[in-house]
């Protein structure tokens, strides 16, 4: 069955991404007619649609089937797919410029070589978020409907229920900074295309890490922190000298374990409030260490004071409790306090006694 609204969304994150070249152009070149700004927007957005149509009608589909087989089968299924959408994507696409009367056709084959780069960089990383919001929808349809249709016995009813919780929870990446990266990456590729790839590689590791992280309980604090720090570097191509961060972790916790995202989680939130607001930008600084069988982690910056409390329903602040609260009960504790004008957020994990799974490495 159709989902419209999945189709609308798809239809208008394509749409964004459409308008990258446009403005673009806008701000690199001076003097850019409205005329020339409709004419590359159309282009970009039938380049868009072709491209994020197929996607959103195949990778979900390639991504739950390559989940059976090894991790370096299954990555190369998933990128080989992505090529194959952005080749067939461009083929339609130019295609349709030639049915419009918008392109001649002896001038096909060397506008599909030299779209097929750009298309295949944005078709990896948007081809992966849609694929990962359709695969976690259809786990959690799939875990109502069993408990909707079957009479379970009470375990494995919160079993499943404890299940789609975390996934639910886990899979919360946020449009806006998907858009934001991909702008970043954008403008970096005429003047810095060394560092768009590194930025198309860190931005490949945190969603492959999202979507490895709904599988298990917890991972080694030191692959969130690589993920965190891929974070941070993200946000710097946005932000520039306004974000500026430390990271002093005790190396005797590296293999401390935590719940997936829930430092990235923090440090978001520090990214949104105290340096994205504010023209000056500001400072982060994270630190950690094993205590009394317990890790604790802080997550300090210098913006604007706030309560847990106050975090509304939906919030990364509130998920994250919700996840401490069904991942170890009143053992795990998340709280803030201001000192010294900087708010510190301390996370503490128990370290005996865990038997959840982890996360590969």
């Amino acid at each position: 069955m159709i989902r419209w609204k999945s189709v609308l969304g798809v239809v208008l994150i394509d749409t964004a991404i459409a308008l990258i070249q446009p403005v673009m152009l806008v701000a690199m070149v001076q003097g850019v007619t409205w005329r020339e700004f409709v004419i590359n927007f159309g282009f970009s957005f039938v380049y868009a649609q072709c491209i994020g149509s197929l996607a959103f009608a195949t990778m979900p589909r390639i991504w739950i089937a390559s989940c059976e087989v090894s991790s370096l089968a299954r990555w190369s299924m998933r990128v080989a797919a992505s090529f194959a959408v952005s080749i067939v994507g461009c083929i339609i696409a130019g295609l349709i410029f030639v049915m419009l009367g918008w392109s001649p056709l002896h001038a096909y084959w060397a506008q599909f070589t030299g779209s097929l780069k750009i298309a295949s960089i944005l078709t990896i990383i948007a081809g992966g978020v849609i694929s990962m919001f359709e695969t976690m929808r259809a786990r959690l349809e799939q875990t109502t409907l069993q408990l909707r249709t079957k009479e379970l016995e009470r375990e494995r009813a919160l079993k499943l229920a404890t299940e789609a919780q975390l996934a639910s929870l886990e899979s919360r990446i946020h449009p806006h900074f998907l858009f934001n990266t991909l702008n970043s990456i954008s403008s970096l590729i005429p003047d810095d295309p060394e560092r768009a790839e590194r930025l198309v590689e860190q931005m490949s590791a945190l969603l492959r890490f999202s979507l490895d992280a709904s599988q298990s309980g917890l991972v080694p604090l030191s692959r969130e922190l690589k993920i965190v720090t891929d974070y941070l570097e993200i946000e710097r191509a946005r932000f520039g000298d306004r974000l500026r961060y430390q990271l002093a972790v005790d190396s005797a916790a590296g293999d401390a374990k935590v719940p997936p995202l829930s430092v990235q989680t923090l440090v978001e939130n520090s990214v949104k409030y105290a340096i994205a607001p504010r023209r000056s930008g500001g400072d982060i600084r994270i630190t950690g260490a094993r205590e009394n069988g317990m890790l604790r982690v802080e997550i300090s910056d210098d913006g604007p004071s706030f309560d847990l409390e106050s975090a509304p329903a939906g919030h990364g602040l509130d998920n994250l409790k919700g996840r401490l609260a069904t991942l170890f009960g009143e053992q795990a504790a998340l709280t803030v306090e201001r000192r010294e004008n900087r708010n510190n957020v301390r996370l503490a994990v128990p370290q005996t006694g865990n038997d959840h799974e982890s996360i590969p490495g």
